[in-house]
Parts: structure tokens; C-alpha cells; sequence
């Protein structure tokens, strides 16, 4: 994937402005706070239509304004056939309207658009998938699902939209028959996620280790998908049983604090440190370096994710990704990146001398203020 055109109306502080990336991509060099992570982020922002900082759609727009637009032009190339896709967001304060087009034309559903540029973010930021509770590496793996897994991002959606009708007719205290009558429901979106989780840990937790390994230069580290429900058998009978079960054994308690205490929302991503005699979870025991270890490594498993899901190298953006690991593991990094598992990159940094050396063939952009010098 290559990004060839952006286009920037009104978000945050980047203006009006049109900017022609070249194949390769480029590094964007300039201070702190010019705008270096408000431009990854209003790329990246056609990924998922949300930023990968957390904030709100009207805090990305400019201050004092009321819209914001962003639009790219992104060039894939599969089965030795090149196409070019025009992807657009904008969002309205005033109304609180999201449109997104493809193409000039509106999805039926937003879920349809998400995906399509193709990219991988690595910011210092993602330190907190690991770092946090639960909900940040849940977030991830919905995120990843979401984007490279069909028809997991309609399960999710169904799964939550369901049991916040479970749980509002348990707040409201209705008849048992009418907040049970989301049980199955409930359920088959359950089973759902559950499932398409545990394949996909299953599936990259050899990645994930590999990467640790290659990155950390010797010590490893794991990672496992430990569901809120206990499953036997993991085929679809046996993860539907099983969350029917739990919804039965739960029912007292769900009556008694008016919500519902067992499902996908109450899931955990485990990252362990595989030292013996007895594994360490990397948040708790991990160091500073061992915990951006297990973040980078779960960034390059997003990689190869989407490789195979897309058959197309995905976009890198590099916001001041390295500024705090130690020169080993950022040499190691940078390495990784260079083997074929990424195509166009775009980097950010404050400085020309904190531009990773495997960088040096790209296109150095100025940026203050906001404004982006080619």
C-alpha cells in the first residue's frame, strides 16, 4: 500500500494543505509540538475513523472551528493489478455527523470502510496496551480483528449492542422473562468474539514470541487469551454451551448489581515474561524495556496481519517511535522493519539525528507550526 495524496482541511492545528507522498515515503523532522503526531494521526485516521491517541472527533478539529476533513488517495497493487482508492472522512461539531466515502460514495455501514488504507502506527504511546488494564489489549485485539478478520467487527458490534439492552433491563428491574430474552442473542455474538479471539491469539502467539526475542536479543516472552467464561472445547458448540452456563450460574449475581458479569467484555490479553521457574506478567514485573519490548512486538504481529489478510505490505507510520529504547533494541527494531514486512514508511522525529539510519534514502519534510515543507 502507498499513500500518494493527503489532503488536510481543518484538523487540529494542520490547516489547509495538500501533500504528494513520494512511493517510498518520507521523514517529517521538526520540534516538539509543531504537529509531527497530528499529521500521523489524521493518516492514520482513515484506518479506523478514530484517533489512535484516544481523542474525541471534536477535539481533532482546528480550535474555534466547526468541521474537519481528511482525505487520501491510497495506491495498492495485488495479483499484478494497481488500483487507487479515494478514502474521505469529515466530521461536524455542531451536528455530531461523521460521513466517510469511498470513492465519493457512502457505505452503507462505516465498518465497510475500515481497513482499507492498510497501516501499521507505532508511537511511545503504545506502551499503555501494556502497561494499562485490561480494556487497552482488549481494544487492540478488537482493533486488529476488526480491521483483518471479516465479519468479527459486526459480531462485536452486535455483541455490545446487546448487552447494553441486557444490562438496561437489568437496571430498570423488568420481569426476568423480558432481560433474559437477550440471553441468546447475547450468546451467539459471544461465541462469536470469543472465538475469533482465541484463533487469532492461537495464531500469532508464535509471532508475537519470535518478535520479543529478536527485539529483546535473547529473553522471551508470551502471550494468551484468558476468557472471562471457561471453555472445554473451543468449536462452536462448545464456546456457545459454555456461555450459556455462565449466563445461568451469573444470573443472582447480575440481578443483584444490575449488570452483566461475565462475556467478552470482561476478557484479558495476557503478556507473560517466560522465565522459570514460574512466568511473570510483563506489566506487573516487567522493566521499562521489556514492557516497549512487548508493545512493538505485538505492533509487528498487527504487520504481519494485515500483510496476509491484504496480500499487500502495509503503510509504516513512525511517530518518534524509538526516542525511548536503548540503542540495541532500537537498531534490533529498525532491522525487523527492514525485512520485507513493511512497505511505504513515514517517520516522524525532532531532530535529522534521531532519523533511524535505514531511514537516510527517504525524504526529509520540514514541519512548524504546523505547516509541512516538502
Amino acid at each position: 500500500m502507498n499513500l500518494s495524496l493527503l489532503e488536510l482541511r481543518l484538523f487540529r492545528n494542520l490547516g489547509h494543505q495538500e501533500l504528494s507522498f513520494p512511493p517510498e515515503g518520507v521523514a517529517i523532522v521538526g520540534p516538539n509540538a509543531q504537529g509531527k503526531s497530528n499529521l500521523l494521526e489524521a493518516i492514520y485516521y482513515l484506518e479506523t475513523f478514530r484517533s489512535f491517541r484516544g481523542a474525541r472527533a471534536e477535539q481533532l478539529i482546528a480550535f474555534g472551528e466547526d468541521v474537519f476533513r481528511v482525505s487520501a488517495c491510497v495506491d495498492s497493487a495485488a495479483d499484478s493489478k494497481s488500483r487507487s482508492t479515494e478514502i474521505a472522512a469529515a466530521y461536524e461539531a455542531s451536528s455530531g455527523r461523521r460521513k466517510v466515502t469511498v470513492d465519493g460514495e457512502e457505505p452503507s455501514r462505516v465498518g465497510e470502510a475500515v481497513g482499507l488504507l492498510g497501516a501499521v502506527i507505532f508511537s511511545p504511546a503504545d506502551v499503555a496496551i501494556v502497561n494499562e488494564g485490561p480494556s487497552m489489549r482488549r481494544r487492540f485485539l478488537d482493533i486488529v480483528l476488526s480491521l483483518n478478520t471479516a465479519g468479527y467487527l459486526t459480531a462485536l458490534q452486535g455483541f455490545k449492542h446487546v448487552l447494553a439492552q441486557r444490562n438496561a433491563a437489568l437496571r430498570s428491574e423488568q420481569p426476568a422473562s423480558v432481560t433474559r430474552a437477550w440471553d441468546e442473542p447475547l450468546t451467539r455474538s459471544a461465541a462469536l468474539v470469543m472465538r475469533a479471539r482465541f484463533e487469532w491469539v492461537t495464531e500469532w502467539g508464535a509471532a508475537f514470541r519470535g518478535y520479543y526475542e529478536a527485539v529483546s536479543g535473547g529473553p522471551s516472552a508470551s502471550m494468551e487469551y484468558v476468557p472471562n467464561v471457561a471453555v472445554e472445547s473451543w468449536d462452536e458448540a462448545g464456546v456457545d454451551q459454555a456461555y450459556r452456563e455462565a449466563l445461568e450460574a451469573g444470573w443472582a449475581r447480575d440481578l443483584r448489581f444490575r449488570n452483566t458479569g461475565v462475556g467478552p467484555h470482561k476478557d484479558e490479553l495476557t503478556l507473560q515474561l517466560t522465565e522459570r521457574p514460574h512466568p511473570k506478567q510483563v506489566r506487573e514485573f516487567g522493566s521499562g524495556g521489556q514492557r516497549r519490548t512487548a508493545a512493538l512486538a505485538l505492533r509487528l504481529v498487527e504487520g504481519d496481519c494485515i500483510r496476509r489478510a491484504r496480500g499487500t505490505e502495509p503503510i509504516l507510520l513512525l511517530d518518534d517511535a524509538f526516542a525511548e529504547l536503548d540503542e540495541e533494541r532500537r537498531d534490533r527494531v529498525v532491522g525487523l522493519m527492514d525485512s520485507d514486512r513493511f512497505g511505504q514508511v513515514i517517520l516522524t522525529a525532532p531532530k535529522e539525528s534521531d532519523v533511524p539510519r535505514q531511514g537516510d534514502g527517504l525524504s526529509r519534510w520540514d514541519i512548524r507550526e504546523g505547516r509541512i515543507c516538502a
